[in-house]
């Protein structure tokens, strides 16, 4: 009888592993199948197509439409975004020392790093770059045109930018740029300190532990982390600050994933730095993934209290993978989870509608209540909630047609030419006559347009021959009713969008430390935090059990 059974087991083993297999040679052949048809489509389409093609911007863009389904953090890299990555991580860089973002297309500088090639030519926030080494950046593709700012040091870059209609040339040489994650760290009242994180790059941890040891030198006895607007970056480094202020041995992240030895448990392995200063972490809805890891363990073991807004609620944990000739693949492998189980993963993309495009949030299902060292409630389904939330501006369609757009920048530089000097950054304020300034500003501008003003010029565009000079006229009053009513919806946004003029400004006279100094002196959120830390009765309240 015992022989029978274990003939059967065996033999119910070998069908398993037969199954397997089969399904595994079925996947791979698939897979094998869909990867020839595509190299015989391609071979076909590079032979006999009319026009001559570009084989490295076809295959790009069939990589990334290939992925685009997935979540956003799963990318195809060519050689340039590979070069692009790794300066994020490593936090450093050959350039020529400015900030980009993007302006229809084109390459908006939006800081200059003091004491660096730009800075000393002249650049300013706001300037436009049209070319780059006489490559019309007008018809590059996208985001890629920045990268034509990175080379070896002390090799030379031509650009031209458009300031403000004007055309200006530029020739610069690169250098070593050194991105530091904390630039900015100061005692503020009351024995405070203030540590600002702004990315984790290779080089967070070790900053952020010599701010934290110079300022307890300096006598601080109650600390503020602000990670606002931290976007995140390098998983260990997170690990690694979240132990300076926990005990070692205590878990400060997991991870689940497909491929078991992606799953792991990240324990804080090092003697802390400080385990009793009272702490307030500041995050907003743009500090995610690495920022939500230490805010996360250091709310879940009651070691901090966190003050802001929601935070961006990125759950999931990305690893490069090499390709073929310098290439890379960033891939999505797993879920990571507070220490007390949460995983803060906002959106489900794994339900994402094909149709809409519209993606659920894992809320919609509904939250879980999960328990902190000290028990007291948090909540997963999306980001992590504060101990205490500060009030939160819901910006409106024009304000983000107006971020958007160069404005803000173009007005400063106008300020910057009425004013030769401001009072002292710390002091520095954004009035409401200078709001009513720059709305009668935007009168004149043509880069802020909304998605109605675009709509209803295309469509004059396409009927302008044939117009009588009535219709000609009744446009016009249209078009000037729309910007008169887009300028006075930003009134809406007011207290928003005169702190980021504000800190524009203060970059145009005083660079990032100005406007760091002044968030010390005026930042709502900082002033709250730092009377949290000296009422210690309230501070401890708010991190025991409710009853």
């Amino acid at each position: 009888m015992k022989k029978s059974i274990k003939n059967k087991s065996i033999l119910f083993l070998l069908i398993a592993l037969v199954f397997v297999s089969f399904s595994f040679q079925s996947k791979f052949f698939e897979v094998a199948k869909q990867i020839e048809i595509y190299t015989t489509l391609f071979k076909e389409l590079n032979m006999y197509y009319v026009n001559e093609i570009n084989p490295a911007e076809l295959t790009t863009q069939a990589l990334k439409n290939t992925l685009k389904d997935l979540d956003p953090y799963t990318n195809y890299f060519n050689e340039q975004d590979v070069e692009a990555a790794k300066i994020n991580r490593e936090g450093a860089y050959s350039g020529i020392g400015a900030s980009i973002n993007y302006t229809n297309k084109l390459p908006l500088i939006v800081r200059v790093k003091k004491g660096y090639s730009a800075d000393k030519a002249g650049l300013k926030p706001g300037d436009i770059i049209t070319k780059i080494d006489n490559q019309n950046l007008e018809k590059f593709n996208g985001n890629d045109a920045s990268s034509l700012l990175f080379g070896a040091p002390e090799t030379f870059v031509s650009i031209e930018v458009n300031r403000s209609g004007n055309k200006l040339l530029f020739n610069l040489k690169r250098e070593k740029i050194e991105v530091n994650p904390v630039p900015f760290y100061k005692k503020i009242e009351n024995d405070t300190g203030y540590i600002v994180l702004t990315t984790f790059n290779s080089n967070a941890a070790s900053e952020v532990k010599k701010a934290f040891e110079d300022l307890k030198k300096q006598g601080i006895t109650s600390l503020i982390l602000d990670l606002r607007s931290n976007l995140g970056g390098l998983l260990n480094e997170a690990v690694d600050i979240s132990n300076f202020f926990l005990p070692k041995g205590l878990v400060i992240a997991s991870t689940k994933a497909k491929v078991k030895k992606f799953s792991n448990t990240y324990l804080s392995r090092n003697n802390p730095l400080d385990t009793e200063i009272p702490m307030v972490v500041l995050i907003n809805g743009s500090s995610a993934s690495a920022s939500e890891i230490v805010t996360g363990a250091l709310q879940d073991y009651d070691r901090a209290v966190v003050m802001g807004k929601k935070s961006f609620g990125k759950g999931l944990v990305q690893q490069y993978r090499n390709l073929s000739y310098g290439t890379q693949l960033k891939v999505t492998i797993s879920k990571y989870y507070t220490p007390s189980g949460r995983c803060i993963q906002e959106l489900d993309y794994a339900k994402r509608d094909l149709k809409t495009g519209k993606v659920p949030s894992f809320s919609d299902a509904g939250i879980n209540e999960f328990r902190t060292q000290n028990g007291r409630k948090v909540f997963d389904g999306g980001g992590i909630i504060p101990d205490i939330t500060t009030e939160e501006e819901n910006l409106t369609e024009e304000t983000k047609a107006l971020l958007n757009s160069s404005a803000l920048y173009d007005f400063a530089a106008t300020f910057k030419e009425k004013n030769s000097t401001i009072t002292a950054a710390s002091e520095f304020t954004f009035t409401n006559d200078n709001f009513k300034e720059f709305q009668a500003f935007l009168k004149s501008d043509k880069t802020f347009l909304t998605s109605q003003e675009t709509s209803f010029t295309n469509a004059y565009k396409t009927l302008n021959a044939s117009l009588n000079k009535k219709i000609k006229k009744e446009y016009s009053t249209i078009i000037n009713t729309l910007k008169t009513e887009k300028i006075n919806a930003l009134s809406a946004n007011r207290l928003f969008l005169k702190n980021a003029i504000k800190e524009i400004i203060l970059d145009q006279y005083y660079y990032e430390e100005g406007i760091y100094e002044n968030k010390v002196a005026l930042d709502y959120t900082i002033i709250e935090a730092v009377k949290l830390l000296k009422n210690n009765v309230k501070y401890t309240q708010i991190l025991m059990v409710k009853k």
